[in-house]
């Protein structure tokens, strides 16, 4: 199947991931001046105002980059949506989306209902879901979403517990869609080996934690500098949806990263009113190990298509 006309001009293939409070619009920018899918969370946005202010200005910033360097690839802007019940925002943040007529919506947590998508694809725009095991991607394939996002074992914030290799591998026995893959990667090779193995695209979150358009603090950056993959803890307590986390913050919070309670699921709270209690709680995947300095997005782009070359090269491709 030929990918969506929106995702067929990258400077490479990958789709940055939307990072609850880090991805805001500075770093959104960034990432498609560079070429690539610049995402961030609807919900970041706050108040709910703010989510038409963003686009406004993001996409007129885009539009003038664009006129200044005609021969530049820039990337599409993706909003994400949480697609449950206690999202208040959902239907306000969806039509703000619909009216920018944004080209890329990445749904989590539930397949989107079909008046979502229609609205979406009523104007060309296309529904990427992010899913973390077959039975979920099963079920958002027949709900009509245009792609998957596989977020596999080791990825940050909501990731699942299988394997790259076995999930991209069973979702393509049935499926010969668009697939993003999500899990550990933070270099060129990282791409290329997505890609080998049957996906798309990199789907690449916590490498844009540590860089300078990140909405992070300083020592959230610090952290993910000197963390390893043996500092990520995979817990549910948080959000109710389990994912990987930086272990500094866990002990910074009080808490022991060895012994955290299992949370209840049907608690999850994602409305605009719920209390921020984890906010200081910094998501990250395993691939932290592999990050050592803080570049632009502009310089890390940069990097990643050289190992991206340079892994081809090697492999004589």
């Amino acid at each position: 199947m030929a990918l969506p006309k929106v995702l067929q001009d990258l400077s490479l293939p990958v789709i940055a991931s939307p990072m609850f409070i880090a991805s805001g619009p500075a770093l959104v920018a960034a990432q498609c001046k560079a070429g690539i899918v610049g995402s961030f969370p609807a919900l970041n946005a706050r108040p709910a105002e703010q989510l038409d202010v963003w686009l406004t200005d993001l996409q007129a910033e885009l539009a003038d980059y664009q006129a200044a360097h005609p021969e530049q690839k820039v990337g599409p802007i993706a909003v994400n949506q949480i697609v449950h019940q206690s999202n208040d925002r959902l239907l306000h943040d969806v039509e703000v989306c619909v009216k920018h007529q944004v080209p890329i919506t990445i749904s989590s947590l539930r397949a989107p209902p079909k008046e979502m998508l229609d609205a979406i694809h009523s104007y060309g725009g296309i529904v990427l879901h992010d899913v973390i095991s077959i039975r979920h991607a099963q079920k958002a394939l027949e709900a009509g979403v245009d792609g998957l996002i596989l977020v596999a074992s080791g990825a940050g914030g909501h990731a699942g517990t299988l394997s790259p290799f076995a999930l991209v591998g069973e979702v393509r026995k049935f499926y010969d869609g668009p697939i993003a893959l999500s899990g550990a990667i933070a270099t060129g090779d990282a791409v290329l080996a997505a890609q080998a193995m049957g996906a798309d695209f990199a789907y690449i979150g916590s490498r844009w934690l540590a860089t300078k358009e990140s909405n992070t603090t300083e020592a959230y950056r610090e952290a993910i500098l000197e963390s390893s993959a043996a500092d990520v803890i995979y817990s549910n307590l948080f959000t109710g949806v389990h994912g990987n986390y930086l272990r500094k913050s866990i002990l910074n919070a009080g808490l022991d990263p060895e012994d955290l309670p299992e949370a209840d699921k049907t608690k999850m709270n994602f409305g605009s009113s719920s209390a921020k209690a984890w906010r200081d709680i910094w998501g990250a995947g395993q691939g932290v190990g592999l990050m050592h300095d803080v570049p632009t997005v502009a310089e890390m782009v940069e990097r990643l298509k050289r190992e991206y070359a340079a892994a081809r090269d090697r492999l004589r491709l």
